[in-house]
């Protein structure tokens, strides 16, 4: 019953502090806050295993080869936390190691996603085609472990709350970090409420769940496609006739000399 606005503001706020401490500060909440993410998710898959009903995946591919792939393509955008790998080179204290990184992110975000999907999916499969907004939550009230540990969606909604402030704190520290060294300010500290303030605009500005769930679904999604995939590879087509050029002209000045 709380007003959208205070709730929105409480983000904001959170935000605009975290925003005053260094990206190694954010990074060492993250590295406590994303354990008990995937804590959270396994122990909710395994307290549901016995509600599980495997016939829920079938028939595979029920909707048809073409609308899994093709129409599906849109689904991709779910992987836009990849996006993020793409600025953090600059922040890392041993780049040499990125690699490992890379490869560990990845590997820890399929087995949420895999966890994720898997449980909805074996649990009610008929969530997925309801206007329910969290059915991962709604999973989370299956929990029960005898008369005393009932309810335990309040937990799990706590979880998930510091998650998404995490994931919003780190966007936002980017942001204002990519915004410093375009405008060459020195001091990032006064554009901060500035961004504060921008992002509450413009969470404000869908009227209703569904214009956020068509914001979602039909423009962030593709938008998070074309930076990932079509930027991603087109910068390492760059990348990679640069490095031939290099090696072409390095290759004619030892001829030359």
């Amino acid at each position: 019953m709380t007003s959208l606005i205070f709730i929105i503001l409480t983000f904001i706020i959170v935000i605009c502090i975290t925003l005053h401490h260094h990206f190694s500060s954010i990074a060492k909440v993250n590295l406590f806050i994303i354990p008990l993410v995937i804590i959270s998710i396994i122990f909710l898959f395994i307290a549901n295993i016995k509600n599980f009903s495997l016939d829920n995946i079938f028939p595979i591919f029920g909707d048809g080869l073409f609308n899994t792939f093709i129409t599906g393509i849109g689904n991709l955008g779910a992987f836009g936390g990849i996006t993020l790998l793409y600025f953090l080179p600059p922040y890392l204290k041993e780049p040499q190691k990125m690699k490992k990184i890379y490869l560990a992110s990845i590997i820890l975000g399929t087995i949420y996603f895999f966890l994720c999907v898997s449980i909805i999916l074996f649990l009610f499969i008929s969530l997925m085609y309801t206007n329910q907004i969290m059915p991962l939550y709604t999973a989370a009230r299956y929990i029960e472990f005898g008369n005393f540990f009932q309810r335990l969606e309040s937990i799990f909604l706590l979880i998930w709350i510091l998650q998404m402030v995490c994931y919003l704190s780190i966007i936002a520290k980017i942001s204002v970090s990519i915004f410093k060294k375009i405008t060459n300010i020195q001091d990032e500290k006064p554009i901060i409420l500035v961004f504060g303030l921008l992002i509450f605009a413009i969470a404000l500005l869908p009227k209703n769940y569904a214009i956020s769930k068509f914001i979602e679904d039909y423009i962030y999604h593709y938008m998070v496609i074309i930076v990932s995939i079509v930027l991603g590879l087109s910068l390492l087509i760059l990348a990679y006739f640069k490095k031939r050029k290099k090696k072409e002209l390095n290759a004619n000045n030892e001829k030359n000399s």
